[in-house]
């Protein structure tokens, strides 16, 4: 069984709809009272961190989340809140990752909508079992998570190299959205819920 968090403002449907698919089951909760033990958890974040970790306070998930020990993904804004910090609203997040989050400066265009290349950096990791290096993935971001290079698995590039998926012990993060990303996405779920 998978969990999907609902908090009000994210794409969790297109997540449980891309899940479906795989014929892997999975429920939506919206508090960390209905967290199952031993269930992976998914996080698929989309909105703003202020607004988002104050949801995550009242609901108790910023409680509990830290000190999981099932598989978690967070997903975009979901990866970013595995941060200590971000500049989106300049709000304290989860700290499960040292790092803070960032906007995009420069020329390039905020936010980052569209396909990009993912470079894999540890191929052995499970996530990316059976997905070829620089495979395109779905983006929507104005931010990126500036973390330690030990927990990058996946980079990209958007006017600077950035983060984008990280992995501490069993806490998974993609800056993508492997739920709108097509087959290839697909598998990445698949490989988070079955290897992972």
């Amino acid at each position: 069984m998978i969990q999907i968090i609902d908090y009000g403002a994210g794409n969790t449907q297109s997540v449980l709809n891309a899940l479906k698919q795989l014929d892997i089951e999975a429920e939506v909760i919206s508090s960390a009272r209905e967290l199952a033990d031993g269930c992976k958890l998914i996080f698929p974040g989309v909105g703003a961190a202020s607004s988002t970790m104050e949801v995550l306070k009242k609901s108790f998930f910023a409680d509990v989340i830290p000190y999981l020990k099932s598989p978690f993904l967070g997903i975009c804004l979901g990866m970013q809140l595995l941060s200590d910090f971000s500049e989106e609203g300049g709000v304290k997040c989860l700290g499960i990752l040292e790092g803070k989050v960032k906007k995009f400066s420069g020329n390039v265009k905020v936010p980052q909508i569209g396909w990009n290349k993912v470079k894999i950096v540890n191929s052995c990791d499970p996530l990316f079992c059976g997905i070829e290096d620089d495979s395109y993935f779905y983006f929507v971001n104005s931010y990126y998570f500036d973390t330690d290079p030990e927990y990058v698995i996946g980079k990209t590039n958007y006017g600077c190299e950035f983060a984008s998926a990280v992995r501490k012990n069993n806490f998974y993060g993609v800056q993508f959205h492997p739920e709108k990303s097509g087959e290839v996405g697909l598998k990445l779920l698949n490989n988070f819920c079955k290897l992972c």
